[in-house]
């Protein structure tokens, strides 16, 4: 990554205030890792879109301190929605695909357990989980990072979708596609499962009660995490995000 460092902070409240402590994890890997010093520019961010730019003053053993010198309008944020609802996956696949969604562009990920899951999220794990978002976020020089949500059901999973223009439900066993994603506009969201897939009546609910469209990836079984990249990655073209 080239240019200025890039943290994460909570207590911005600029041009009221102008200077700003950064302490905790953030501050530590500034230290300790990326060897930001007196005198260092870095960018600071808040979620809301901004991206301030500052000088830090000074470094001490807890925290430092940097005097912000102007404000900008990140320019990396997507235009539309997208929202990706995947289920729980084993090991470290869940992190993998919650960083790629992330540089793809997505406006947050929710992770669900269902049917066949076999995997299980805890606090400690969905901490984790936001924490590799927000790594992702300064990677890709985006400018909010994208909340990573936990649901224990599929059920409530694709209510939390009930907003969104484009409901796509990616089924193993669909047969067919009921829309073009070559066609999409408008938010959307897309749900994948976890290494064990769905069952028929999970399929059922999301189309039955929450109106969801089927969704395949061709002839092909594909792994959880190939197949939540893929599919963002389509969709994210037909909506002009990789142009």
């Amino acid at each position: 990554m080239s240019g200025a460092r890039r943290f994460f902070s909570d207590n911005i409240n600029y041009p009221h205030i102008t200077e700003v402590e950064l302490s905790g994890e953030e501050f530590v890997h500034a230290k300790t890792v990326l060897r930001v010093e007196e005198g260092s520019e870095i960018i600071l961010l808040d979620n809301s879109g901004k991206e301030y730019s500052a000088i830090v003053t000074s470094v001490g053993k807890r925290a430092l301190s940097a005097h912000i010198t102007g404000v900008t309008d990140g320019n990396r944020e997507p235009n539309t929605p997208v929202y990706l609802l995947v289920g729980a996956l084993k090991g470290d696949k869940t992190e993998l695909v919650v960083q790629k969604a992330t540089e793809l562009g997505v406006s947050a990920i929710g992770v669900f357990s269902s049917r066949y899951c076999s995997a299980y999220i805890n606090d400690n794990k969905l901490e984790r989980l936001n924490r590799v978002a927000r790594e992702a976020t300064k990677q890709c020089l985006r400018s909010a990072a994208p909340a990573v949500s936990y649901f224990s059901t599929l059920d409530e999973a694709l209510a939390s979708a009930s907003e969104y223009k484009n409901k796509l439900f990616a089924c193993e066993f669909a047969g067919y596609s009921d829309g073009d994603m070559s066609q999409l506009s408008g938010s959307t969201a897309i749900v994948i499962g976890s290494e064990g897939g769905f069952s028929e009546e999970e399929f059922a609910l999301a189309k039955d009660k929450y109106s969801f469209s089927s969704l395949t990836l061709g002839k092909r079984i594909l792994r959880a995490e190939t197949a939540a990249i893929a599919a963002l990655s389509i969709v994210m073209f037909s909506l002009g995000e990789l142009k």
